[in-house]
């Protein structure tokens, strides 16, 4: 970013969804690529009706995750995915740096949450784990 412009704030218009590379639907909304930040991310993420993500982590952040709307998610975490919470509408998951995950829409509605994450890029480092996919049932 050029430090010679004028500090201000920007309305950002909400961008094109994507599928992501772990399944669910990200909506960037403040990234490095939409208002050249640094250290920030926040969006809106999507899980279909009866779809979930593919096991993945992420190596250099945390990430947070305020459950806006749907029935209820899944949220299988730990080395071997063993450790199964059930968050709801109003609820908030929290996913350390490096912690195995899987989130899991089994409801008839869309599971959408509000994402920040200490990492400014919407295409994130993501680091996918196939062997661990079969411990969801």
């Amino acid at each position: 970013m050029d430090t010679a412009k004028a500090k201000v704030g920007c309305v950002v218009p909400g961008a094109a969804s994507y599928i992501s590379q772990q399944g669910s639907v990200y909506s960037p909304g403040i990234s490095k690529e939409t208002v050249g930040c640094e250290t920030l991310f926040l969006g809106v993420v999507t899980i279909p009706p009866g779809q979930r993500t593919r096991a993945h982590l992420h190596e250099r952040h945390d990430s947070a995750h305020y459950m806006l709307s749907g029935d209820e998610v899944e949220f299988y975490t730990g080395d071997e995915l063993e450790d199964r919470q059930v968050a709801h509408s109003g609820d908030y998951i929290f996913t350390p740096a490096g912690v195995p995950h899987v989130a899991v829409n089994r409801g008839l509605t869309p599971a959408v949450f509000v994402t920040a994450r200490n990492e400014p890029t919407a295409q994130e480092s993501v680091v996918m784990r196939p062997e661990l996919d079969a411990k969801v049932p």
